[in-house]
């Protein structure tokens, strides 16, 4: 157990490293950038309140990236949610192609959105995406698999170039 200041100082440092990470998992899932930092606020509630206690800094990641997941799931669940229709985000800050990119893997299903997202965008393995998700490697292998040749279909790719399954 933490004691007051010791709780301050590791969710401060947890709030400093992880919270951009936690605000694009829960965007995948949401879509939506204000409802995304809202649950990343919630991850960093349930921190306070919970007072987990970690093994080392991959432990305490991997449990705010899952309590992330699953408050982004809970909030798609709330009547609220599925009964609103989305505003599209302004994402012409972004170079065309970064945009067009990004729009894409949006577009895609969820169980290829997440694993394309974790995997190329916050830099996972298979095998640690598995754990998260609480998936087989080899399952999760072929989401990427999967999303990958969905976005080569939907956004293009070279042609002489190979998807690797």
């Amino acid at each position: 157990m933490y004691n007051s200041l010791e709780l301050n100082e590791s969710v401060r440092q947890a709030l400093d490293l992880h919270s951009q990470s936690l605000i694009k998992i829960a965007f995948a899932y949401l879509k939506n950038i204000a409802d995304a930092e809202e649950v990343a606020q919630e991850v960093f509630l349930a921190y306070l309140q919970k007072r987990p206690v970690f093994e080392n800094s991959e432990h305490e990641k991997a449990w705010l990236i899952r309590t992330t997941i699953n408050k982004s799931k809970n909030m798609l669940k709330t009547g609220w949610f599925k009964s609103r229709n989305p505003v599209p985000e302004d994402l012409s800050y972004l170079p065309r192609e970064e945009n067009d990119v990004l729009q894409a893997v949006l577009a895609l299903d969820k169980k290829y959105r997440i694993p394309i997202h974790l995997h190329y965008y916050e830099g996972y393995s298979i095998q640690e995406i598995a754990a998260i998700l609480q998936s087989k490697p080899a399952t999760v292998g072929t989401w990427l698999a999967r999303g990958r040749l969905i976005l080569k279909e939907k956004i293009g790719g070279l042609e002489d170039e190979e998807i690797c399954l």
